[in-house]
Formats: structure tokens, sequence, C-alpha cells
């Protein structure tokens, strides 16, 4: 059967060749290859052993002070400020990561702040940060003093007289808060001299090669893709500038969407030169950020927050996506199923990462994936914004307000960011609803190709098609996503929390992994913005159904979700709340 290149995913048959040839195993090998690097950087040659021999002589004096006393002690909190202090990071792999991966930085009025930071305004920035450090420092260090005289007072009862030991509790509470403020108020007296310029030069330079490679092994032409990449990554160069604007950072509008909109509007006015088309790969980037997102999805997070965060991640979200798209088929008769199950599926899951899912299993067509695509980066913006507000103004509890933005919000960054609206449990109970959420994407994608091969094509052709068609039509890359979870799951868990936390999310995450899945995911909206065509886009907005489709969708979706979250998380069960 002839190609269509304007088909996420095509009809065809599956051969040995497809291992190194096409696009949905070469994300996963790439994927893996990063994978393998920052593993291998992080435990056989890395800081393993050394940070799990000073994390266990932490664990010892922590124990020995809880066995001492009825309350966490000032050296017990030392010890764990020294298991902190224990970053993959920090290694010099780490730092080499960091630098060569780096992202534009913040700026006020000046564009160039981002990139290049003299001596003289650094030393400026600290020189006024200066007099809040020594603020800060000061009062954490009475705070310091009045925590340890009144540890010692309630020492010298043996830690037997409940008001001490109270008041020695609270008072170590505000030396802990106090010397939060002046860990913050020290970050910011610490700025140092910069240029960007060098790196980010590197990094185009490195991801064109990797990239360019994957492109000569499917047939492309290598040349003309890293001619074109330059353009892709400028542009992802600005939109990251742009989404580090401090006002445009306060609201949360981020390089993704910067990303899209200035691709759009390139292609749009002066119009995206077609040398630049051949590096507009992007279901290639997304697919390589999507295996890498597997490393940040693991089961101990989806267990620490109980059955109800599953209930509102799994059983929430396929029923938004089956209701969704039979009322856009049966009310609002969609002349095209395949945007349909592509929006319901963006809108209902988590996105960027299922719209490309879907429109992969249903064989969706390029211009219905962008369009989907822009639906959810605007309602993601106004939702991250709106939400916080309206769950303040009418007194939502955090748990809750958490829990509803983790199931309705579609992007993992905006949900985090809208739940640090609310405070530190709202942030973390969200963030883990939208992990949990994340494993839907395999199982929407899979059971998407089930259905539209063997219910929506064999109707509408009039005959069946075979079985091997749904392997064919599953995209391959959930494979890798899912076995990245699986295999960082278990590194977890070998590790525990301190280890894990030190050389896994601080190390092989922080310091690896999510720092080119952050770049790969900026490409592939650049790439999208680059490559949309809005006269092309106008005829799926016929009638404004697309709108109405996602807009009746969503509604249904917050409706559904804050219900199930209220009734697991308060109703079933309020003893797993209490302890979060």
């Amino acid at each position: 059967m002839a190609q269509d290149s304007n088909v996420v995913i095509d009809h065809g048959k599956s051969q040995w060749s497809d291992l190194w040839k096409k696009e949905d195993y070469l994300a996963i090998w790439l994927g893996f290859i990063i994978i393998v690097v920052s593993i291998l950087a992080y435990t056989t040659f890395g800081p393993k052993a050394e940070f799990a021999e000073k994390i266990a002589a932490a664990s010892q004096i922590q124990e020995a002070e809880l066995a001492k006393a009825p309350f966490k002690t000032i050296a017990w909190h030392k010890a764990q400020d020294d298991k902190g202090k224990l970053k993959g990071t920090g290694t010099p792999f780490g730092k080499f990561m960091t630098h060569w991966t780096t992202t534009p930085g913040s700026w006020k009025t000046n564009p160039m702040d981002a990139l290049i930071r003299s001596e003289a305004q650094a030393q400026a920035l600290n020189e006024k940060a200066m007099p809040k450090y020594e603020e800060a420092k000061a009062k954490a260090e009475a705070a310091l003093a009045a925590a340890v005289a009144a540890e010692e007072a309630a020492a010298g009862a043996s830690f037997q007289d409940k008001a001490l030991n109270d008041d020695a509790s609270a008072k170590i509470g505000e030396w802990r808060t106090a010397q939060k403020a002046a860990g913050e108020a020290k970050s910011k007296a610490e700025n140092k001299p910069y240029n960007y310029l060098p790196t980010l030069i590197g990094l185009c330079v490195f991801l064109a090669a990797i990239f360019g490679v994957g492109i000569a092994m499917m047939g492309k032409s290598m040349p003309a893709f890293m001619q074109g990449f330059t353009i892709v990554f400028l542009v992802a160069v600005l939109a990251y500038m742009l989404g580090g604007q401090s006002i445009s950072k306060q609201y949360g509008f981020g390089a993704e969407a910067w990303g899209v909109v200035l691709g759009m509007l390139i292609a749009n006015t002066i119009g995206t030169p077609k040398w630049v088309l051949p590096a507009c790969e992007v279901e290639f980037f997304i697919k390589t950020g999507l295996v890498l997102l597997g490393a940040e999805v693991l089961f101990n997070k989806i267990v620490a927050i109980g059955i109800p965060g599953i209930f509102v991640a799994w059983v929430v979200t396929p029923i938004v996506i089956v209701v969704t798209y039979a009322f856009g088929q049966t009310i609002l008769k969609m002349p095209s199923k395949t945007l349909n199950i592509v929006i319901s599926a963006d809108m209902s899951v988590c996105g960027t990462s299922a719209a490309i899912a879907t429109a992969a299993a249903c064989r969706a067509k390029k211009e219905e994936l962008t369009l989907s695509i822009g639906l959810s980066l605007v309602f993601t913006a106004i939702m991250m914004i709106a939400m916080p507000a309206f769950i303040k103004a009418v007194g939502i509890p955090e748990i809750l307000g958490g829990a509803w933005m983790g199931g309705t919000i579609d992007s993992t960054g905006a949900v985090a960011a809208a739940g640090a609206f609310l405070g530190q449990k709202a942030m973390y109970v969200a963030a883990t609803i939208k992990m949990i959420q994340n494993v839907m994407i395999g199982v929407t994608a899979f059971c998407v190709a089930i259905y539209w091969v063997t219910k929506v094509e064999a109707t509408d052709s009039g005959h069946s098609v075979g079985a091997g068609e749904i392997w064919h039509r599953f995209p391959k890359f959930v494979l890798g996503f899912i076995g990245a979870s699986i295999i960082f799951s278990i590194l977890d868990q070998s590790m525990g929390k301190d280890l894990g936390n030190s050389v896994m999310e601080y190390g092989i995450v922080r310091g690896g992994t999510k720092l080119l899945r952050d770049w790969f995911f900026t490409l592939s909206f650049a790439a999208i913005g680059l490559s949309t065509n809005f006269r092309e886009l106008a005829k799926y907005f016929k009638g404004g159904k697309p709108l109405i489709l996602y807009v009746c969708g969503q509604s249904f979706n917050l409706a559904l979700t804050l219900t199930m979250a209220y009734i697991m998380f308060y109703v079933v069960f309020p003893e797993i709340t209490a302890k979060i």
C-alpha cells in the first residue's frame, strides 16, 4: 500500500528491518542509549557507593536521635540536611550534563539577560540581595540558638516533661522555617556570570547529529535535516527565552506553548522556508522524549498516593474518553472520527503525549494532530491560572484541589505549577495523579488501535482487518515508555528512599534524562508551529465543532474528576488523605 505522508502512521507490514529503520524503534533506541549512559554515569561509574555510605551514617544518627527524644532533634534535622546535600547533579558528570543541556535563563526587560550575564551584572545582583540574606541569616542563627536552648531544657528533664518537649519541637520548627528562608535568600545572593551562547551552539550540533543519524537510518536526507534543524533549534531557544521572561514565567506560559506560537507566526506570515521543513520531525522528537518520560513514572509514586489517586486517574479518564468521543459522533456529528478521538484522548489523558500516541494508533492526519495540540495548549494555559484562583476563591481543600487539577490539566509541567499556587501538598497530589494518569498513554493507544482496526475501519471499508494490523498500528515507542518506567521503578525500589532521591531523582533523571526530554519536547512544539498552516487547519474548524467538543468534554472531565476526587479522598479513604 502506498505511503500517505500526511498520516501520522500508515498501514504497512512489520519486518525485522523496522528495528533500525522505523521512527518508533529509533526513538526507543535513542531514548535507551541516553537512559543507559545516565544510569552508568551515576551508579557503576558514579557516586552511588559513596552516597550510600554517607546516607547510612546519617541514618544511624537519626535512629539514635529518635531513640533518645520523642521529637526530631536538631541533630536529626542536620543529618537529614546532610542527606539532602548528596545530589548526583553535583558530581562532575552531573555538572557536565547540566552545563551542556542548559536552557536560557530568566529575564525581566532585556532578553539578552537570558543568554549573557557579565561579572558586573552578577555582582550588582548579589549586592542587591545581600542585605536580605544577612537579615535572613541572622534570624536563622537566632532561631537555632533558641532551638538549642529549648532542646537542652527538654534534655535536662530527660525528655519526660511534655511542655518542654512541645516547646523544643516548636522552636526547632521555627528554626527550620527560618533556615529555609535563609537558604532561599542565599541563592539570590550567589549569582554568577554566564555566557550560554557557546553551550547552545554545542548542544545544537549534538542534537542535530544524534537525530540526523536516525533520519539517515530512516532513509531520509541527513544533510537536509541538519541544515533545517538550525532554524528549529533557534525557534526552540527563543521559546525558552520567552518562557523565562518574568511575567510569562509567573503565569506558567512556558517554552512548549511559545514554541508553537513562534513557529505558527513564522509559518503564517513570512512562511517557513522549504529547506527548514525536512527538520520538522515532530513525531521523532516527541516520541524520543516520551520514552525518556517513562523514567519519571515510578510505581512507588503511584502506590504512595494510594487507591484514591488511582481511581481519579484510571477510572475517570477512560469514561471521559468514551463519553467525549460518543458525544462528538452522535451529537456534534464530527465529520472526522480520527480528529474526534485524538481531541478526546488529548483532553482526557495528558495532552500532547496522548494525542501523539492516539494519532498514530488511528492514522490521524497531521493537521488533525496539530489542531488537537493547539487546543490543548490554549486551554492548559487558561486552566493552570483559572483553576487555582477558583479553588482558593470557593475554599476547596488543598488536597482536593490538587487532585482535581492533576486529573484535568493536560500538561505535567502545568499541573505542578498550578499545584504550587495552592501549596506543597496540592503540588504533590496534583503531580502524582498526573504521573499516574501518564500510564494511560500506552493503554489508550492500544485500545484505540484495537477499536479502530476491528470496528471503525472494518465498518467503513466493509471488510475485516487482520489482527496483525493491530500490532502494526500500535505505537511502538509506547513500549519504550513502559520499559523505562519498569526499569526505573525497579532501580528506585532497590535503592530505597534516600539513595533513590540522591542518585535517581537528583542524578539519573534531573542530571540526565529529564534535561534532554525537556529539549526534545520543546523542539517538537517548535516543529509543530513551523509546519502548521492556518489555511490547512481551517477546514477542520468548520462550524466550530472541534472547539465545542473540547469545551464540552473538558467540562464533563472537570465535573466528574472533582466528584470522584471528593468521594475517594474525603468519603471513602479519608485516612489516606489525613496522612498526605
